[in-house]
């Protein structure tokens, strides 16, 4: 990964965000409409209980990894541009 492509990463994260977030919401005002019958509100309920933890777990360990595997790069580029010298 090269520090020009770190804005479509991070474009990439927002959106991924943005959808998993919006995902939720729906799922949560669809769960709670009065027309929605007893067997579909406790699916509508595990399917929103089964993405939460994305946006709260998996998506900022993902950030994480993805600013190591940067900086990393970075690192080993600088001593490798070094030797060439």
């Amino acid at each position: 990964m090269e520090l020009g492509e770190l804005y479509q990463f991070v474009l990439l994260l927002v959106l991924i965000g943005m959808i998993v977030g919006v995902g939720v919401l729906v799922l949560d005002n669809f769960g709670n409409t009065s027309g929605v019958s007893a067997t579909a509100s406790t699916a509508i309920n595990a399917a929103r209980d089964a993405i939460s933890p994305i946006a709260s777990t998996w998506l900022s360990l993902i950030v994480t990894v993805g600013v190591l595997a940067l900086i990393l790069t970075l690192v080993i580029r600088s001593f490798v541009i070094r030797n060439k010298r």
